[in-house]
């Protein structure tokens, strides 16, 4: 297990709650601070508390999930995800780094300057699931890309549990490929952080809808901004 520094601890204890009022998208306003150590340590940790959140909100709500539209998308999304899962575990720390991040910094940009990625026909759809599927593979930051086709096929009072069991299932494919292949699924660490994770859920889902409401394309910018700042300051200790 390795060990940290107090002020390391705090700043990990604050990128969690963090990540946890993002919401279910978390994961990719998490990882820019998380990558300047090893990728591999840290994706099991955001993995298990995917599954554990996801598991816990649908649990109830199985019948509000879009079973049909599930298994379609799911049959797209397996092959790249795959692809991306074999990536994930033979490229170089570095080179997935640098990968992970541009991915990142791109949503950033969208971000920044309100760029919507929207899906009109069923190429799009299918062009959008395949990158996205390729993204969660490499980094579970897959997300944007699958919801802006699930927002458009899936009703919206049914769109959130949906998600979440999609999750479920891409993240389990990426555990499972974990521990078929050795790699240390940070247990330890996972139920440290898991508090700070529910603290940030738990204010989440009391604020996130609101906030975005209310600040709408502001709030996406700021997120924006400071996604970009991260990812360049990253970029920088790397090629430089």
């Amino acid at each position: 297990m390795i060990h940290f520094e107090i002020w390391q601890y705090i700043l990990l204890a604050l990128i969690f709650i963090w990540t946890g009022c993002i919401g279910f998208g978390g994961a990719a306003l998490s990882l820019p601070f998380l990558l300047l150590d090893k990728p591999l340590f840290w994706l099991p940790i955001i993995a298990w508390h995917l599954l554990f959140f996801s598991s816990i909100t649908v649990s109830q709500r199985l019948h509000q999930v879009d079973w049909r539209f599930l298994r379609y998308t799911h049959s797209i999304l397996i092959i790249p995800k795959m692809i991306g899962i074999f990536g994930l575990l033979n490229l170089p720390n570095n080179v997935l780094v640098i990968i992970v991040y541009c991915i990142i910094l791109f949503y950033a940009i969208t971000y920044i300057f309100n760029i919507t990625r929207q899906s009109h026909n069923r190429l799009g759809d299918i062009v959008l699931l395949i990158l996205g599927g390729y993204m969660s593979g490499t980094s579970l930051i897959g997300s944007p890309l699958i919801v802006a086709v699930y927002m458009r096929h899936v009703e919206l009072q049914r769109l959130r549990d949906t998600l979440f069991v999609l999750w479920f299932i891409l993240v389990s494919f990426k555990m499972s490929a974990f521990v078929v292949t050795g790699v240390d699924l940070q247990w330890e660490y996972t139920l440290l952080l898991l508090p700070f994770a529910a603290i940030g859920h738990y204010f989440g889902l009391k604020a996130h809808v609101s906030l975005i409401a209310a600040q709408g394309n502001n709030f996406k910018r700021i997120i924006g901004i400071v996604l970009a700042l991260v990812i360049i300051i990253g970029l920088w200790s790397i090629l430089y």
